[in-house]
This record gives structure tokens, sequence and C-alpha cells, in this order.
């Protein structure tokens, strides 16, 4: 079948995306889905910073890409056990075959094969499914390929979900809300009235901080250069919000948190921000790193301090998440009020309008666009 969706060509092209156009809306041929795939109609998809990163070349990929990864729909044909036309399901952005070393583990977010399939743009039984009229490949988005009216996905990249969840946010959950909140509840286990600081505050940071909130975390720091940002990290229950621009806000994060956050979480993607987010962390305090620098870029830590000070630095991927058991607890706590991810939407965007919102996330402008078909 012919679908509409935005490919990316070419990385590294100069902002602003209004003018450099990176992202193209084409017609795309989709090959129906083999075995263990679904067909899916895409509802709503997410834009994100991995998106982004994508797109500025600070995480490479092959190309030609279609992007999207945070993306919600409904099966419209289903070739896997368990999933049937009609369903509505979560994606998530790693595929876990279930079978290999880190799935057995019970540690998904690192699916060897996942991870193989996400690397080379394949879905997860290294086929490709999309392609230009004349046959060229285009490579899968990590497995989903969000913006397009259509995708073909692995079964294992599926949730289902509660069908009448709006899908604006129903898509967040895919990412955003796994990653941050996952970072929180799985891989640091933060527990109440622990101290914690977020530094970075878009939609996987705020999510993070949602997270804190929601496990009793106290007192939370909120660290940004968007006072936007700041101001609804505070609205969310953050206890104080620091401008990172603030020549002593490593200072102020460890004064907020009586001498050092026993819980730091950096959700920006930067080394620098790492630096800050250890630097702010007490003793016997655990970092834990979210975002997802250009591979060549690395970090210095005081050596002495992770034996002195009994420190922890932890890597979350995809949150630490098992898919299929926290996407729905999370839609189940946001039913009931104590998880407020419609916070984090700042607005509904076309496909044809990806470029300009892509300015917008790149300016700080905004948390959570999402395309809405």
């Amino acid at each position: 079948m012919i679908v509409r969706g935005a490919v990316l060509r070419e990385m590294g092209l100069a902002a602003p995306y209004a003018e450099s156009r990176p992202l193209r809306v084409e017609e795309v041929e989709l090959a129906p889905p083999g075995p263990g795939e679904l067909l899916i109609r895409i509802r709503a998809a997410g834009l994100c910073h991995s998106d982004l990163s994508v797109i500025n070349g600070s995480r490479p990929r092959v190309m030609p890409m279609l992007l999207g990864h945070e993306a919600t729909g409904e099966i419209i044909h289903s070739k896997a056990p368990g999933f049937a036309a009609g369903d509505i399901v979560a994606c998530a952005f790693v595929p876990a075959c279930g079978t290999c070393a880190s799935c057995a583990s019970g540690r998904p977010a690192l699916c060897e094969p996942g991870a193989v399939a996400n690397t080379t743009g394949a879905l997860l039984t290294g086929a490709h499914r999309l392609t230009t009229p004349g046959a060229t490949v285009i490579h899968h988005h990590l497995g989903i390929s969000g913006f397009a009216d259509h995708a073909v996905i692995s079964a294992h990249s599926a949730v289902k979900i509660d069908p009448s969840l709006p899908p604006q946010i129903a898509a967040l959950f895919g990412c955003a809300v796994l990653t941050g909140v996952g970072a929180v509840v799985n891989t640091a286990q933060l527990r109440a009235g622990r101290s914690t600081a977020v530094f970075g505050l878009g939609g996987v940071g705020l999510s993070a901080l949602l997270g804190a909130v929601l496990v009793g975390a106290h007192p939370i720091v909120a660290v940004d250069v968007v006072p936007a940002k700041l101001q609804l990290a505070l609205e969310l229950g953050a206890t104080a919000a620091i401008d990172a621009n603030a020549p002593d806000a490593v200072d102020q994060v460890r004064e907020a948190t009586a001498g050092g956050a026993e819980y730091a979480f950096e959700t920006v993607g930067s080394a620098k921000v790492l630096e800050q987010a250890y630097a702010a962390t007490g003793r016997g305090g655990t970092t834990v790193t979210v975002g997802l620098p250009h591979p060549s870029q690395s970090f210095t830590v005081p050596a002495v301090s992770l034996v002195a000070e009994e420190r922890t630095v932890k890597g979350s991927y995809l949150g630490s998440s098992v898919p299929s058991r926290d996407i729905p607890r999370y839609v189940a706590l946001y039913r009931a009020g104590r998880l407020p991810v419609d916070r984090l939407l700042t607005a509904t965007v076309g496909l044809d309008d990806l470029n300009e919102a892509f300015d917008d996330l790149a300016a700080g402008t905004s948390i959570r666009q999402v395309l809405l078909f």
C-alpha cells in the first residue's frame, strides 16, 4: 500500500528547519506485515528529542529513514497471536525478542536482537517494509516509523492499551513517560523522602519529575534554562526551580538538597549536563543518565569520589522498563489522576508542519508536540 510519511534523507542540515526542510513528506510503499508483525493505522506520534538528534546528526542513523518512534495506533491487520484488528496499541521503541540473555534476565530494554534491528533500521526480523516507488529501502526508525499514516511494526514493539485514551495522550506513554517515569521507579527505584534533582525539563525530564512526585520524593529540584519549563515544574510538584545557566547552579542544587541530591537525573543528552548532575549529587548518591549524547562525547568525574563517597552512576535506557507491564500501569495512574502526563502536551501538529515543529523543539519552546492524524 502507498502511505504518506516524513522521510529524512540527509542528517545535519542547518536550522532553521522551516527553511532547510530536512523532513520531506513523500509517498512510500509499505509492504504487508510478515509473521509476527502488525499493520497499524497511526493515530498520533510524539515529537521527541531522539528524533531531533537524528535530524541534526548527533544520533547517527542509516539513511534514508522515515522518522517517528513515540506512537500509538489501531491495528488494521495482525499476523501475530494476541493481537487483533481494532486493538489500540502504544509502541515501545525497543522490540524485545523475549528470548535473548537480556530479555531472559528481565531487561528487555537491552534486547540484543532489538538493538541490532534498531541500529540497522530494520524490524526485529531484519526485514524492511518501507521502500520508494523505485524499490529503494527506506529504513525504519527504532522499529516504528510513526511519522506516517500507517506503519508495519513487530508485535514485540506493541502494547495494547485502553482504547478510550485520547491518541495525543496515548502516544506519550511509548517514550516520554516510559523513559522518564521508568528511570525513577525502575532504574533508581526512588523511594519516598529521598532528595532528587532533575536536569532537563523536556518530555522525558518532566516525566521523571512526575515520577518523583508520584513516589513521594522530597525535595525535588528542577533544573533547566527555559523559564516557562521551570514554572511548569513548580506547578507539577517541584519544590525548587533553578536556572541551569546560573554560574552557581550546582551549588544551588546542593543547597536545596542539604548537601547534594541523593538522586540526580540527567535527561538532556549532554556530557556537560551529566557532569553538572554528578557534581550536584551528594555523598552516597546516585546519578542516573537518560539522555543520548553524540557517541563522541565523554564525561569526566573525580575518580576518587566513586570510592571515597560511594557514588553510583547508572544508565537508564527505555526507563529500564518492561513495556507490557509498565505502560498499562502508567496509563492506570494517569486515569487515577496521579500521573498527569497530559500537562506535557504543548500542541498538536499536522504531517506537513513537522519541520517548523522541530524548530520549536530545538529552541526549547515546546515540551511535547504530537503529530495527530
